[in-house]
């Protein structure tokens, strides 16, 4: 999609992780854009990830869920977006195993209103129009000891979670494919960074090793993952907004792969250092649990396809990303204390009510 003036882009989800990370890049990258930050404000969307930009004049926030459809439909006839980039979704494996209709709802029935929406308001307009839905590598399953994850590997999801999101993306294609409804698909590997809700595994065992907490390591530890690092993916998704090409897919990954114990064993001595502790001190609160049911061996994304046709690969390797996580959640305690206490929610009352 090419730079315009005065363009009106919907962001769902803005306040969450990944979401407030991409809110911020295009508020302070792109003053003449109107940037409107969708999210129901659940437990993971945090305004006070946004502090930075919430006076901003290219910049709104609107509280509401894509689960209600007649609000979005009255949203996109107000505001008259001309894109979409989609971000809001129940995002965590563990949540979706205990309650899996809450992740077929938003996932699946809130994309699709967001679809109807858009499809009802651009009147098969395509050229200046987009649909950018953000998803996920765990909708291709699970890999063997070999192999990457292409375009075109098929879809074959493990876990409620990653069957919701194959949903949302298949519905996607099928507007672009029934209506004409111009879309982006991509599929990023782990994201990790500043900001992320302590659910997940780096965000929680920081949180964890600060307080000599156990760290929980499902099975035998040998899961492996691909690891892109959030404000890299951030502008991967820029470069694709508006540059990609319409009605194609996208693998976004990190180019390394990291096993969960190592992973863990190296924030430990990560930590370790940066509280003044002794060496290996952190480890002794490794603990392996019971696997999860379903649960994905390895994820490895081929990135080949944005880095052949947009030049784009991730600047910051694992080893600094790690480390600038670190320091962020070291920095940032408060934060940190608001969001595992529940008091981040407090700061929409007083900023919005």
């Amino acid at each position: 999609m090419s730079k315009s003036e005065n363009l009106n882009v919907l962001i769902t989800g803005g306040a969450g992780f990944i979401g407030s990370h991409v809110v911020r890049l295009f508020v302070k990258k792109y003053p003449d854009y109107n940037i409107y930050n969708l999210d129901s404000l659940t437990y993971a969307g945090n305004l006070e990830n946004l502090k930075d930009v919430e006076k901003e004049p290219n910049y709104q926030f609107i509280k509401a869920d894509i689960n209600d459809a007649e609000v979005i439909n009255e949203l996109f006839k107000k505001y008259r977006f001309q894109a979409v980039i989609h971000l809001a979704a129940e995002s965590h494996v563990d949540r979706s195993i205990s309650n899996p209709f809450a992740f077929v709802k938003t996932n699946i029935l809130g994309t699709v209103n967001l679809l109807n929406a858009a499809k009802k308001t651009w009147n098969g307009n395509p050229d200046n129009q987009l649909f950018y839905h953000i998803s996920t590598d765990e909708v291709y399953g699970s890999l063997g000891e070999t192999g990457l994850f292409t375009e075109m590997s098929p879809y074959d999801p493990n876990s409620p979670y990653s069957a919701s999101k194959a949903g949302s993306d298949h519905f996607v294609r099928a507007y672009g494919e029934t209506y004409g409804l111009p879309y982006i698909i991509s599929n990023c590997s782990n994201n990790y960074g500043p900001n992320q809700f302590p659910e997940k595994l780096i965000p929680l065992f920081i949180n964890n090793i600060i307080n000599e907490k156990p760290l929980p390591v499902y099975g035998d530890g040998r899961y492996t993952r691909d690891w892109l690092y959030v404000k890299d993916h951030a502008a991967a998704i820029d470069l694709l907004f508006h540059k990609g090409k319409k009605m194609e897919t996208y693998n976004i990954g990190g180019f390394n792969e990291w096993q969960n114990i190592d992973l863990v064993r190296l924030l430990c001595a990560i930590m370790d250092k940066k509280l003044n502790r002794p060496e290996f001190y952190s480890e002794k609160f490794i603990s392996f649990v019971k696997d999860r049911p379903g649960h994905d061996k390895r994820y490895a994304i081929d990135a080949g396809k944005i880095k052949e046709e947009l030049n784009w690969e991730p600047p910051v390797t694992f080893a600094e990303g790690l480390e600038k996580t670190v320091d962020w959640y070291l920095e940032n305690d408060e934060w940190l204390k608001h969001v595992v206490s529940g008091e981040y929610l407090d700061y929409y009352q007083k900023q919005y009510n």
